[in-house]
């Protein structure tokens, strides 16, 4: 059992859920893009988080690209003009891409950097 990884899942299963729901509580599901994005991505992070918890794996590239993607969407699906949505969609993003960054593991990256992981410690 890994409580933290768990605490994460359920972190970002929370922003899913909020992400979801956020054009409707806050006002911008009259723009399509914005809603579609914010629906899909925050139901899609809810099921992710919620089946990684569940199951007690670790997907945390899924919910690392998900962030990224939330943070780039405003601007590639051109609803930036709605600072909202916009703020909304980045700072989500910006929070899930941490936790599961955070719960990347160190050591393979720094053997394949040269680096070994013999500074590193848990």
């Amino acid at each position: 059992m890994r409580p933290l990884a768990r605490w994460h899942d359920w972190a970002i299963f929370t922003l899913g859920l909020w992400l979801a729901v956020s054009p409707w509580l806050i006002g911008y599901a009259w723009h399509p893009a914005a809603t579609a994005n914010a629906a899909m991505a925050g139901l899609a992070l809810a099921l992710l988080a919620q089946f990684e918890a569940s199951c007690e794996l670790s997907m945390g590239w899924l919910d690392f690209g998900a962030g990224v993607w939330l943070v780039a969407a405003p601007f590639v699906l051109a609803f930036d003009g709605l600072p909202v949505a916009a703020a909304t969609s980045v700072a989500v993003g910006a929070a899930v891409a941490a936790l599961a960054a955070s719960c990347f593991e160190l050591g393979p990256i720094l053997r394949l950097l040269g680096g070994g992981a013999q500074g590193i410690r848990r």
